[in-house]
């Protein structure tokens, strides 16, 4: 009767630990795929459609190099467009982020669209891809590093 005690707590410890060990798993793994990027905006251009100055409906448009996360090397270009909503406050953007081939591979882009906020991180929804993109979802966190560098962070899953 005894051995069969010990069997039954030892089923139950092994369990117990196999059930630990996948939940620990399964809730530490990130869900979906981080790209960190970093765009240096050097074309950016704002064209007055409203009043005279910074004022709602002026028109910003770029097309700018996107670096890797050691800011060392191009790897995609950002091209895009904003609208200002309101002064100091905010804009409203899309662009898409493309990505060259490498090595023989196939390229891809990442389109997005949301508020682009003056003084604060912005969160902006990936709209879709192509290419090695095809498919996705996901949002693209973008943080000002300084006036003319942003923090692009992409958080991304297969639709």
């Amino acid at each position: 009767m005894r051995s069969r005690w010990f069997a039954l707590v030892a089923v139950i410890a092994v369990a117990t630990t196999v059930l630990v060990i996948s939940l620990v798993s399964s809730s530490s793994a990130e869900p979906y795929l981080r790209i960190h990027l970093i765009e240096h905006a050097t074309t950016d251009t704002v064209t007055d459609l409203g009043a005279a100055g910074d004022s709602p409906g002026d028109l910003l448009t770029f097309h700018n190099d996107v670096y890797d996360a050691s800011d060392t090397q191009v790897v995609a270009m950002s091209h895009g467009d904003c609208i200002r909503i309101e002064v100091g406050v905010s804009w409203e953007c899309r662009w898409v982020t493309i990505f060259e081939p490498v090595g023989g591979g196939k390229g891809g882009s990442i389109a997005v669209e949301g508020p682009f906020f003056d003084a604060e991180d912005s969160a902006l929804a990936v709209t879709g891809g192509t290419g090695v993109f095809g498919g996705i979802e996901g949002t693209m966190s973008l943080h000002a590093r300084s006036a003319s560098e942003f923090d692009f962070i992409f958080r991304l899953t297969r639709g």
